[in-house]
């Protein structure tokens, strides 16, 4: 028996003029995976990523949720059906508190009228769902709840950014170069955390370019060149240089014996 995927995409065609950036792209996400994308500069997997995150729409092909053929007008869209995005930039506001960030755009009002009418924030709700979901994922080494953001350090930020994705999340989180501008100790806390969000049962998507870190979290390697996936691999039975080789075209998927 076939096992459902949680995520995927058939014949993806995006075109900027006359550049095609997705060539009848194909992509499969399973439930509970991390699933790492990797491909060179140009090679079209951001313009995939944003497709399934709902930045970009494609100009043919079909994106599917556990079977179900979608269309993303927006973010926004995707998140209805359960997609969160931690970008690389992290999309959060420095000034405002860790609640106020967990929150942003999803505040919770106060029951009754106050909530209502007068659109009162309970920020005491807000505050406590904050701190249930960053103890959930040993983040509450962070001093207070409601210090600003601009005062935690990289690897404290981009826990912060996973947590409001695991909050929200239902189905999937997608992560850009999470590790991209940290160093060994708090990129270390980063796979650890990617680790426990999979623990949790919820699906990872893992872009990077990072080899190591590639290979020590992924479940399954999704190669990406020229504009489509080139092959699937298993971390266990390809080598870390063959991988490299692939996505740089110094070898074909045959020659290793793996297929889109």
């Amino acid at each position: 028996m076939t096992k459902q995927t949680i995520l995927s995409a058939r014949g993806l065609v995006k075109r900027y003029g006359r550049v095609t950036a997705l060539d009848r792209c194909d992509f499969d996400l399973y439930p509970g995976e991390v699933l790492a994308v990797i491909g060179d500069n140009g090679a079209g997997k951001s313009s995939m990523i944003k497709a399934l995150s709902g930045a970009i729409q494609p100009d043919e092909g079909e994106i599917l949720v556990e079977g179900k053929s979608v269309r993303f007008s927006s973010p926004i869209g995707a998140r209805e059906y359960g997609i969160e995005t931690v970008y690389q930039t992290l999309a959060l506001s420095p000034a405002l508190s860790i609640a106020d960030n967990m929150f942003m755009g999803r505040e919770i009002r106060k029951s009754g009228m106050m909530g209502r009418v007068f659109k009162q924030l309970d920020k005491a709700r807000m505050r406590q769902l904050s701190r249930e979901k960053l103890s959930e994922l040993g983040l509450m080494t962070i001093q207070s709840i409601d210090q600003a953001v601009e005062t935690l350090s990289g690897g404290q930020r981009q826990g912060v950014a996973v947590a409001r994705a695991a909050a929200f999340g239902s189905r999937v989180i997608i992560m850009d170069e999470p590790t991209a501008a940290l160093g060994v100790k708090e990129s270390r806390k980063v796979l650890d955390l990617i680790l426990t969000v999979k623990e949790k049962g919820m699906p990872i998507i893992l872009i990077s370019h990072n080899m190591p870190h590639v290979f020590e979290v992924a479940d399954r390697i999704h190669i990406h060149r020229l504009g489509r996936r080139l092959c699937v691999v298993n971390p266990g039975d390809c080598k870390m240089s063959d991988a490299v080789a692939l996505m740089t075209g110094a070898m074909s998927a045959d020659e290793i014996g793996q297929s889109a």
